[in-house]
């Protein structure tokens, strides 16, 4: 037995031996300044080296946690843990920072803004002051056009000063605040190659550089097709054709999921009025001389309506649902907040879409200094609140935010800033920052989602 306890002892005496010489050779490959509990290794991973000085300071509150080794090694991991997230690729850290996307909220945006840097001139910024139709009106107001930077086609001033839309740093700009306001599909305003608004240049080649910066910040991406020249059921064809075949493969082209689970490129059609029903059928209905029906490049065409009697022939044309644009409650029909409910009813019970378009307030003097009648106020952000409150009451599966960026009719959310410049002292956002109707945009976004998911259950 004394033999056993010998032997017992001389092999234990052997084993602690072992770890020490162990625990030595480990010492001499770690740094001197090392305390025990220093994360030894983690130095040699390149995200972690980067963040030595937060080890460092973590250093003095491991040593006083009086605990077992466990949980000190719990401690550790998690610091190892937190100090690689710090290191991720800036677009993680976006995605972090900035609130969800909701793709049932759609921003009209436009790319029609040009400076003498990218563009050589100013475009749109210079925007003529617009006579109105009778010349015994019209005598009363003044002519001529906006004289950029200072005196430019709006009554608010742009905090990104009077840009270029083909300024990328500018077009980040807004796909980060477009994010942060947790709107998901942007309605770009769209004109053929070649084609443009009677105040603009083409703006179609900068479609695929608006499609890379929103799929960083995980938006979409739709077409509001604008009234061109000679717009007609064969030219459509021909442009939803092209659309679809030079950007559907876009990673931020926006599909959206019917009612029968088809993934279908969605387009807003503006002034669909002007063409009449029967042109608009040979194009939408099955039975059409140019179909796109059932071909692939169908799609759902949301149609512009104005007056109540559209929505007879919005139904007849084959149009799959109908918006409001307008963000002047009372200006039109369609625009009406109170006509809201029945418009939705119309629709579901034609198997239509109803996408109520709300806007902070309108002011368009700057260009039409005859429309003042037109005006609505923005009441520090009730006008808005309130807009939104009446679309939610009818429940639509898409909201339309009208708009990010239309500066010449005062219905922007981009951040605005106070400006006074010689006799022209332009409109703000105060008492409230530059920011208020992209939080406010973001608060209803988030107040949309949770009633959404009480109407679907």
């Amino acid at each position: 037995m004394a033999r056993f306890r010998r032997r017992t002892c001389i092999i234990l005496l052997l084993f602690i031996l072992f770890i020490c010489s162990i625990m030595m050779a480990l010492k001499t490959l770690r740094p001197d300044r090392a305390g025990f509990g220093d994360p030894f290794g983690l130095g040699l991973l390149p995200e972690l080296q980067q963040r030595t000085v937060l080890l460092d300071s973590k250093q003095n509150s491991l040593n006083r946690v009086q605990a077992d080794p466990v949980t000190r090694v719990n401690n550790l991991h998690s610091i190892a843990v937190n100090t690689m997230k710090a290191s991720l690729p800036p677009v993680n850290k976006l995605e972090e920072e900035l609130s969800s996307p909701n793709y049932n909220f759609h921003i009209f945006y436009y790319s029609w803004f040009g400076n003498p840097q990218f563009d050589g001139k100013y475009i749109h910024w210079n925007h003529p002051l617009l006579p109105h139709w009778d010349p015994k009106i019209a005598n009363n107001y003044p002519k001529g056009r906006h004289n950029p930077p200072e005196d430019i086609g709006a009554n608010f001033y742009p905090e990104l000063g009077s840009y270029s839309s083909k300024d990328p740093s500018v077009i980040e700009a807004h796909m980060k605040q477009m994010r942060s306001a947790s709107t998901g599909v942007i309605v770009l305003s769209w004109y053929p190659p070649g084609m443009a608004d009677e105040n603009g240049e083409p703006t179609d080649d900068l479609v695929p550089v608006i499609l890379d910066y929103a799929h960083k910040y995980s938006l979409k991406v739709t077409f509001h097709i604008e009234p061109y020249k000679d717009r007609d059921d064969r030219s459509m064809y021909h442009n939803v054709k092209y659309i679809i075949d030079k950007y559907g493969g876009h990673p931020a082209f926006y599909r959206h999921k019917t009612s029968t689970g088809r993934f279908l490129p969605m387009f807003y059609v503006y002034d669909s009025y002007v063409t009449i029903p029967e042109i608009w059928a040979n194009l939408l209905t099955v039975s059409g001389s140019q179909t796109i029906r059932n071909t692939p490049y169908d799609a759902l065409f949301i149609a512009l309506l104005v007056e109540e009697r559209h929505k007879h022939d919005i139904h007849r044309s084959g149009f799959d649902g109908m918006y409001t644009y307008f963000a002047t409650n009372g200006f039109s029909y369609g625009s009406s907040h109170h006509n809201w409910a029945s418009l939705k009813a119309f629709c579901d019970s034609n198997n239509l879409m109803f996408i109520p378009s709300v806007g902070p307030g309108y002011i368009d003097t700057s260009i039409r200094p005859w429309n003042n009648h037109n005006t609505r106020n923005r009441v520090n952000g009730k006008y808005y609140e309130t807009a939104f409150s009446a679309a939610l009451l009818v429940r639509p599966e898409v909201i339309s935010i009208t708009s990010f960026n239309e500066w010449h009719e005062g219905t922007q959310i981009e951040k605005a800033v106070p400006k006074r410049t010689g006799q022209m002292v332009y409109l703000d956002y105060k008492p409230h920052k530059p920011n208020v109707y992209l939080e406010l945009t973001q608060k209803w976004s988030e107040k949309y989602r949770k009633e959404q998911e009480q109407w679907l259950m």
